[in-house]
Parts: structure tokens; C-alpha cells; sequence
């Protein structure tokens, strides 16, 4: 009687135990809840917050990693990078082949100098040089006033004239005029000033006049047949106005 209730309480041990372990086996890792991580969660925006009054506003994220453009620099305008050109030195002219000169017509055609009659001495680049004939109102035909001028001389005018002159006597004697000329008399220059000489070839009332002017950079000569100092002087300053410029 005694083994059999022992037997029975052996039986009941070894049944506590197997269910006490398929009790653990059920709370194992793979059914525990607590050991599975929880699913990522998405941020959220943070708030921003509002200044009060009086306190400057913290910087966000984008300025303070985002570096300010450095200043660029302003280019000149055309106009202050354009150099200014140079003014003319005072004095400086020019002569020019005018179409008239004093009331008188460049003589056209066959009867225009075709030639440089006149040693005009040195010529430089930048020189400019001026022969031409020109015509008294009516005349058709004889002999016509001859002009010579240069400008931007490199030595002293006044030695250029004297040149100019020279060729000028030269030029006449072997065009119908005699003697040796007289010495040069002054005259009122005009507006555009320097000197204004005149000297006849030779000393007679009505004969062949040479005048010539000089002044800070020019010089030019002219013949005039059949005529007075006086005369040719007035024509001649007048002729001056309209070829230096």
C-alpha cells in the first residue's frame, strides 16, 4: 500500500516537472515582446520659436551653413576707362588747298600747276604742303598768282619763309622778271598774326610782288605779276585765312 502511493507521488513529480518545462519553453526569447525593438518613428519638425520683442532672432540651420557671397567689384563705365585724347598744342595749324582763297579761284584745267616749281625744303611725316595757282576775278589767261605753304616746320618758320622766298625769286626771274628784289617790308599779319612781308622784284610801280608769312608752325609764300606791295599784302593776308586753318 505504502509503494503504491510512493509510485503515485513519483508519477505526479515527474508531471509537475514536464510542465514546468514546457511552461519556460512557451516564455521563450521568441515569443518575449519586450525583446523585439520598436519600429523607427519619423521625426518631427521642430518648433519654431517666435522672438519676443526686443531679443534678436536665433539664426536657423540654412543661414548659418550657407557663406554670404563676398562684394564684387564695380567695373569702370566706358567713360571714365576711355583716356582723353589730347588737345592740339596751342599755335599748332594746319594748310589746306583751298577751292578759294581771299575772293580769288584755285585756277582748274590745263592752266593749274601741275608741279612743284618751289623747293619746299624738308618734309616730315605729319608735313603738309600746299602749291596751287590761283585766278584774279576775270582773269582767262597770263600769269597767275602762285602760293606755296607748309606746316608743322621743325625749325624756325621764319628760316622756312626765307627759304620758301629763295625758290620763290628763283622761280620768277625765270618767268619774265628782272633784277634783284628789295628788302622785305612789314604788313598787318590779320587775325591769324605771326609776320607778313612783302618785297617787289624790282623797284618799280606796278612790277612782281613776293610775299610771305610766318608764324608758330607755318610758312607759305605767294607771287603776284603786275602789282604793288600794298596790294599783294592785303590780298595775300586774305588769301591766308581761307588755307591756314
Amino acid at each position: 500500500m505504502q509503494s503504491a502511493r510512493s509510485g503515485s507521488v513519483t508519477r505526479l513529480a515527474v508531471v509537475g516537472a514536464v510542465a514546468a518545462v514546457l511552461a519556460l519553453s512557451a516564455c521563450g526569447p521568441e515569443n518575449d515582446n519586450s525583446a523585439v525593438p520598436p519600429p523607427p518613428t519619423r521625426p518631427t519638425t521642430e518648433p519654431v520659436s517666435t522672438p519676443s520683442a526686443g531679443q534678436p532672432a536665433a539664426p536657423t540651420a540654412s543661414t548659418t551653413a550657407r557663406p554670404t557671397a563676398p562684394p564684387t567689384a564695380t567695373a569702370p563705365s566706358p567713360a571714365s576707362a576711355k583716356p582723353t585724347a589730347p588737345t592740339a598744342p596751342t599755335g599748332k595749324r594746319q594748310v589746306v588747298e583751298a577751292r578759294t582763297a581771299g575772293g580769288l579761284a584755285r585756277t582748274t584745267g590745263p592752266d593749274a600747276v601741275s608741279d612743284v616749281p618751289v623747293d619746299p625744303g624738308e618734309m616730315r611725316d605729319g608735313m603738309h604742303l600746299v602749291v596751287a595757282n590761283y585766278d584774279r576775278a576775270g582773269q582767262t589767261s597770263g600769269r597767275r598768282i602762285l602760293l606755296v605753304a607748309v606746316d608743322n616746320v621743325p625749325e624756325d618758320p621764319a628760316k622756312r619763309r626765307e627759304h620758301l622766298w629763295r625758290g620763290l625769286i628763283d622761280y620768277a626771274q625765270q618767268h619774265g622778271s628782272t633784277g634783284d628784289p628789295t628788302s622785305g617790308v612789314p604788313y598787318a599779319a590779320g587775325p591769324l598774326g605771326g609776320s607778313l612781308e612783302c618785297l617787289q622784284l624790282p623797284a618799280a610801280p606796278t612790277t612782281d610782288v613776293l610775299c610771305g608769312w610766318s608764324d608758330a608752325s607755318t610758312a607759305g609764300v605767294a607771287l603776284f605779276p603786275k602789282s604793288t606791295p600794298a596790294e599783294a599784302a592785303a590780298l595775300f593776308a586774305g588769301m591766308r585765312g581761307d588755307i591756314e586753318k
